[in-house]
């Protein structure tokens, strides 16, 4: 499983989208939008964009045990509303925010020019004072690949890739993304065919 690391090599998929193909049978990952964040020869990872979350903010600092149920309805009110997402089936119950590089701290790695990856409780509590980063995503799990996997679902024309498009990132019309990410390359997704074709 690759793993971030604050100094390393970008990978040819660093940064990019993932966007699901009609073929794609994995309940997991139909209709979704993944950002790689890192990609070597031992592995991708990423987070899906486009899931919802039950969970709200105010339920995840209560149950890190960071606010009781009064302080919750006092929170600012980016903090109330900041949303969280489901980010892929490994991992579930860890969390990680993908942000804006205006907040940075010890922990925080670098994906690209513009957006840090940040997995440690310092920005959890900087969200919930209204000091977090000015765009900023939360997501419970992630997305994981070993060695070579990610490479053969795109040969097998299980994903299209695309540079990624930050105001997409950080958009809240989660149910929109796919078709949005799908306009970023000219497509419409009734142009999709679910079968590979090879020349």
């Amino acid at each position: 499983m690759a793993t971030l690391q604050k100094t390393r090599e970008r990978g040819m998929l660093d940064g990019q989208f993932l966007i699901a193909m009609p073929g794609m049978f994995d309940s997991n990952f139909v209709r979704t939008v993944i950002f790689i964040c890192a990609h070597s020869k031992d592995g991708a990872m990423g987070f899906v964009l486009n899931r919802p979350q039950q969970l709200t903010f105010s339920d995840v600092l209560m149950h890190l045990e960071m606010i009781d149920s009064d302080q919750a309805i006092r929170l600012p009110a980016a903090a109330r509303d900041f949303q969280i997402q489901t980010g892929g089936p490994v991992e579930t119950g860890r969390g990680f925010v993908l942000h804006s590089d205006d907040y940075l701290s010890e922990s925080s790695i670098p994906i690209n020019e513009d957006i840090c990856l940040t997995a440690t409780l310092d920005i959890v509590r900087a969200i919930s004072r209204g000091q977090g980063p000015s765009k900023a995503m939360m997501m419970l799990g992630y997305v994981g690949w070993g060695p070579g996997q990610l490479e053969s679902e795109i040969a097998a024309n299980g994903w299209l890739t695309c540079p990624a498009d930050e105001d997409l990132i950080f958009d809240r019309a989660l149910l929109e993304k796919y078709d949005r990410a799908l306009a970023l390359m000219g497509v419409a997704p009734a142009m999709l065919s679910p079968i590979a074709g090879h020349a």
